[in-house]
């Protein structure tokens, strides 16, 4: 995914692409009578905002963890202290971690999840653009590690798009 889409200036909040998604899976989960909850870090509620800007979300949407601080990453989603010491809040099995966490805490189907370094600086000893999501469901985890250029609005905004990319090709899989 790196250098995809570098056309210049800010990107919009919900990009065409991203909003065509969240319709995707929420008419998918609705006719299914299935849900999704969502855990993030680096896009602060940008997924969550994508998937509630469709009409009828509340059919299938059951809510959002906005966990910044490393500290709430295990608070609220569950995600082994030991394995936040041992790795930082940035890899992939804490974004595994949190779509785990997520799913079970808001009773929902699938849980999804994004952790990353949106910039401007490396944190960590990561790299700006370094980005993990998750999409948890009943039949296992599956993780995507990203490496995203482009500036802090890019990058979370990318982010936004490679979730829900992955959330809908994991709905499809009718796993839930």
């Amino acid at each position: 995914m790196k250098g995809e889409g570098e056309a210049g200036g800010a990107p919009e909040a919900h990009s065409k692409q991203s909003h065509e998604a969240a319709g995707r899976i929420i008419a998918l989960l609705t006719a299914r009578e299935q849900t999704v909850a969502v855990a993030e870090s680096l896009t602060g509620g940008l997924l969550a905002a994508a998937l509630t800007s469709i009409p009828g979300a509340s059919a299938a949407f059951r809510g959002a963890v906005v966990a910044y601080a490393t500290s709430l990453k295990a608070t609220l989603l569950d995600v082994p202290r030991p394995m936040l010491d041992a790795l930082g809040a940035v890899s992939p099995e804490v974004a595994a971690a949190m779509a785990e966490g997520v799913r079970r805490r808001l009773e929902a189907t699938f849980g999804a999840a994004t952790t990353g370094v949106a910039g401007p600086d490396p944190a960590e000893g990561k790299p700006v653009g370094t980005v993990h999501v998750a999409v948890s469901a009943a039949c296992g985890t599956t993780v995507r590690t990203l490496a995203l250029a482009g500036g802090r609005d890019e990058v979370r905004q990318r982010t936004v798009e490679a979730v829900l990319s992955l959330l809908l090709h994991r709905v499809r899989e009718e796993c839930g």
